[in-house]
């Protein structure tokens, strides 16, 4: 079969990925209950022959017929899963085991997006993949981080009992054009308040640092993930080793937008982590993949896209 499936395809990194496959001549199927995901984002690709769209949630069963899926569908910022955390847990844990089943039957290769959120509030810097990690499994975080935990888990116990070839990668800070400008993220949040004259919202001393992967270097990663060897399981981080604080991203956003917006202090939500960034020697090695886009240069592109939502 030459179709792959994307789940979550109507979201912020299903929408470029369905717009990658595409333009690499495959055909796709498109999978989206549209709770975070937007029809706008994949407006431009409903007349083309090779992609086909499906209201659907991944929590139930689906039955269709693919070559490859790619596994993505789960709300991803605090804001939208926390709003539901039992359907989001009911998602990553639903979802990966109805996807696992599908792909079981299809013997087809599947790819699980995973997160950096694995790793929780990390006490060693860079992260890397053989680190457990340090969660909190029962804190309002904790439906998406132990949900996409679990989900790994479901991946990998496939792999080992039935020889099902799994691709696993964890998906730090990603931003660019069509993210939703209410996901709570802190890309989103800065531009969009920046772009209205209001208060950037720093949480905590600003302190914290993040890395921040362009949309179109994190869906390069993901493909060629998929593309890699059989016995080449992952996890595997794909992210910008770039570390920036909450301060310097609050200056460049206002660098690049101007006007006069003030910062704004407020206490940092529980179970924050105060560092996040990628180890990416793996991805360097196996999949030959490292990030292009300057933070910057991104964030010009990400402005020009909020530019023309809000108005």
């Amino acid at each position: 079969m030459s179709k792959i499936l994307v789940t979550g395809g109507a979201g912020f990194l299903g929408s470029h990925l369905c717009d990658k496959l595409l333009s690499e001549g495959h055909d796709v199927l498109c999978v989206d209950n549209f709770f975070t995901g937007s029809k706008a984002n994949i407006r431009h690709l409903i007349d083309d022959p090779d992609f086909e769209l499906i209201r659907h949630d991944v929590s139930l069963p689906l039955y269709v017929e693919v070559g490859k899926i790619y596994n993505l569908a789960c709300p991803a910022s605090p804001v939208h899963y926390q709003h539901d955390p039992i359907q989001t847990t009911k998602t990553s844990v639903y979802g990966a085991m109805n996807m696992l089943g599908l792909a079981k039957r299809l013997k087809a290769r599947i790819l699980q997006a995973s997160t950096s959120e694995v790793y929780g509030d990390p006490e060693i810097h860079p992260q890397v993949e053989t680190y457990w990690g340090r969660v909190n499994p029962i804190g309002a975080r904790s439906c998406y981080d132990e949900g996409k935990r679990c989900a790994e888990t479901l991946f990998f116990d496939y792999n080992r009992q039935i020889g099902l070839e799994i691709k696993v990668m964890r998906i730090f800070n990603t931003y660019g054009p069509r993210m939703h400008p209410k996901d709570g993220r802190v890309v989103s949040n800065f531009i969009v308040q920046a772009l209205t004259g209001e208060p950037l919202t720093i949480y905590g001393n600003g302190s914290q640092t993040r890395s921040f992967c362009y949309v179109d270097d994190l869906i390069d990663g993901m493909v060629k993930m998929m593309g890699s060897p059989a016995g080449f399981t992952g996890p595997v981080n794909i992210g910008n080793p770039g570390e920036f604080t909450m301060l310097e991203l609050a200056e460049q956003v206002l660098k690049i937008v101007g006007g006069s917006s003030k910062l704004a202090f407020l206490p940092l939500p529980a179970d924050d982590p105060k560092q996040r960034r990628p180890d990416i020697n793996l991805a360097a090695a196996a999949l030959g993949w490292a990030p292009r886009v300057r933070l910057e240069d991104g964030l010009k592109e990400t402005v020009a896209y909020f530019r023309k939502v809000l108005a």
